[in-house]
């Protein structure tokens, strides 16, 4: 398979702020308000439409934030039943439920000092 080589008109300049791309000068002003944010010490909402990058945003201000070094943790919140969300988010005990050989730390814990990211929230039944 060869290289795809995208060719950019003249007079258009590339911006991008972790892994974000784009030729338009309006996103500018999203980059810098991402900038403000990620040094803040506080709880962000990034809201969207479903597949309009809301987890590219939060990976962009985690590793633009103090918190870069550590963990950025991610789950779709849709994708899981709401005990196993539960599980997921909280951890277990061996012997919680079938299936609970071993105890597992959840992703509050995992991501302790970084970011976890929850995605589709409004999924949550």
């Amino acid at each position: 398979m060869s290289p795809v080589i995208l060719r950019r008109p003249p007079g258009l300049r590339l911006r991008s702020f972790h892994r974000i791309y784009t030729v338009a000068p309006e996103m500018e002003t999203l980059f810098v308000t991402l900038r403000r944010v990620a040094n803040a010490q506080c709880t962000v909402l990034v809201g969207g439409e479903t597949g309009t990058g809301k987890e590219l945003v939060a990976r962009a201000i985690h590793l633009e934030s103090p918190r870069r070094k550590a963990p950025f943790q991610a789950v779709n919140c849709a994708t899981f039943s709401p005990t196993l969300l539960e599980s997921e988010l909280f951890g277990h005990v061996r012997g919680a439920f079938t299936g609970a050989v071993r105890d597992r730390a959840g992703l509050f814990a995992l991501a302790d000092g970084g970011t976890l990211f929850l995605g589709e929230v409004a999924e949550i039944p």
